[in-house]
């Protein structure tokens, strides 16, 4: 199993007061983890149609805020619950990051239809995985799992603030930005960003995992 190493910058912020709400949840100590995990995964698809509708109806940046900051709350609980009840299992956590890059494409997707720009939500999806790839790939050529400062913590709030703040630009309309507008920006920018970091995380990576990685892999492959 991979170390896994957090250099997010909000995560120390906002990850403890969220698990700290799994008290007051009372899930019961026979239900599954990987439960959790598919409540968040419910969570996220929520989160998208929320942000796919905001353009169209006020309060569905608001149900897309909500919808995200669930599926982060049950990210957050998920191991939370697995560890005290005793139901680690190696499915749970491959689980957990199966549905994790899925839920960041269905959001990127959402904004997509919410822009009227699909052909930008294909370039935004196969950047997304593209950076998923290449993050677990160099995981297990160096064993350790990392999460660079800005995170899924911090994309997961960017794209909360951006529900709300297209829902609130409904009430506003003296700024000159209409809902549909602000999306489009703010989405833009986001796969502008995007396509600047995954070279040079490329780069990064390749350098780690000369340095820090085991001997190079230099077996045959065995058919059978």
């Amino acid at each position: 199993m991979s170390a896994r190493v957090s250099h997010s910058l909000i995560d120390p912020i906002v990850s403890p007061k969220l698990q700290s709400l799994y008290p007051y949840l009372r899930i019961p100590a026979v239900f599954p983890p990987e439960g959790i995990v598919l409540i968040g995964h419910l969570s996220a698809i929520l989160g998208a149609v929320g942000l796919a509708f905001s353009t169209t109806y006020w309060w569905c940046g608001i149900i897309a805020a909500a919808g995200i900051l669930g599926n982060h709350l049950a990210d957050c609980v998920d191991g939370t619950h697995a560890r005290r009840t005793g139901q680690c299992r190696n499915g749970g956590e491959l689980l957990d990051h199966f549905t994790d890059p899925l839920s960041f494409a269905y959001y990127l997707i959402g904004i997509g239809v919410g822009c009227g720009r699909l052909d930008l939500a294909i370039v935004a999806v196969v950047c997304l995985f593209a950076i998923a790839v290449l993050t677990n790939i160099k995981a297990k050529l160096v064993g350790e799992f990392t999460l660079s400062r800005f995170g899924p913590t911090e994309f997961k709030t960017l794209l909360s603030l951006i529900g709300i703040v297209t829902a609130g630009l409904w009430f506003v309309p003296q700024v000159g930005f209409t809902p549909g507008q602000f999306l489009l920006v703010a989405y833009v920018a986001l796969i502008v960003a995007g396509l600047v970091q995954l070279p040079i995380q490329l780069v990064r990576s390749i350098r780690e995992v000369n340095e820090k990685g085991d001997a190079p892999d230099t077996s045959e492959w065995q058919l059978k």
